[in-house]
């Protein structure tokens, strides 16, 4: 029987980002904290990968956040309730390493609090204190902090306008944590040049840290190659080695090199598909 991956509900996280629960059973049953999803939003759209927030499977569905940022999530973000979409792949990837690390540091940039998460719930169920650092534009770009203060001992929140928590960045404040605390390990997820300071620091401070990549993505089974990252020099796919890997091994360049080669042209797609006339009689 074909599987109708139904979208149950849809709400707003911030500007351009949305919280969208899909009926995904097969995928709610076997998904793992870290992993992800390839998500089709039409029989014609193109592939995005999603990491998967939460999953439910008692219900059969999973909860995936959604920031706006080109044709493909517009499309997926203009669905509604009871709208179908074409197609859900996964799980895929490593699931994220858990075990009884000792206190821990989650810092999470922007809409990478939905990735940091299922880490912080999974490694805090395995006995770890954790310290969540959230950090965005303004306070209204952060997201999940209510679900994150449930689940972390103590959450600091940075804004570079200042408008709430802490005015800077993330780093400014996993300084302090790491001056008054003894942290065992740190996950970092957000913005590259967010991980490679993250990365940066702690490497100084010698606390072993993990990053999840989001490397540019096609298939998300190694066969397209276009999420290659270098790892301790070596080639690695994050699709299917990844999407964590040691911190202090990434080459933060060459990945964020590789994340901006195709930007002009997607901006410029953007820009032509708005700036296409509207067909009223269209159905």
């Amino acid at each position: 029987m074909e599987a109708r991956f139904t979208v149950r509900q849809v709400s707003s996280l911030g500007p351009d980002i949305h919280r969208i629960v899909i009926d995904a059973p097969r995928v709610a049953r076997h998904a793992r904290p870290g992993q992800f999803v390839i998500v089709r939003p039409t029989s014609d759209g193109e592939r995005i990968p999603l990491t998967v927030c939460e999953t439910d499977p008692a219900s059969g569905t999973i909860t995936l956040v959604v920031q706006g940022v080109g044709r493909s999530t517009d499309d997926l973000l203009s669905l509604g309730e009871h709208d179908h979409v074409a197609d859900v792949l996964g799980p895929l990837g490593l699931p994220t390493e858990v075990d009884r690390f000792g206190p821990c540091a989650i810092v999470a940039g922007g809409v990478g609090a939905a990735i940091a998460l299922p880490v912080a719930r999974a490694w805090k169920e395995a006995g770890n204190a954790i310290v969540g650092i959230l950090g965005a534009r303004s306070a209204s770009h952060l997201i999940l902090v209510d679900e994150l203060m449930a689940t972390c001992d103590e959450v600091h929140l940075m804004t570079e306008d200042g408008s709430t928590g802490g005015a800077g960045l993330v780093t400014d404040a996993l300084v302090t944590v790491l001056q008054e605390q003894s942290i065992a390990r740190v996950f970092v997820v957000g913005p590259i040049a967010m991980m490679r300071a993250v990365a940066d620091l702690t490497r100084s401070a010698g606390v072993p840290t993990v990053a999840s990549l989001n490397p540019l993505m096609v298939d998300g089974t190694g066969m397209c190659g276009g999420c290659r990252v270098t790892i301790g020099g070596q080639t690695r796919f994050a699709c299917v080695d990844g999407p964590e890997f040691d911190a202090h091994l990434v080459d933060f360049g060459a990945l964020a090199m590789r994340n901006t080669a195709y930007r002009t042209f997607e901006a410029c797609q953007r820009d032509l598909i708005k700036a296409a006339p509207h067909d009223e009689t269209a159905s």
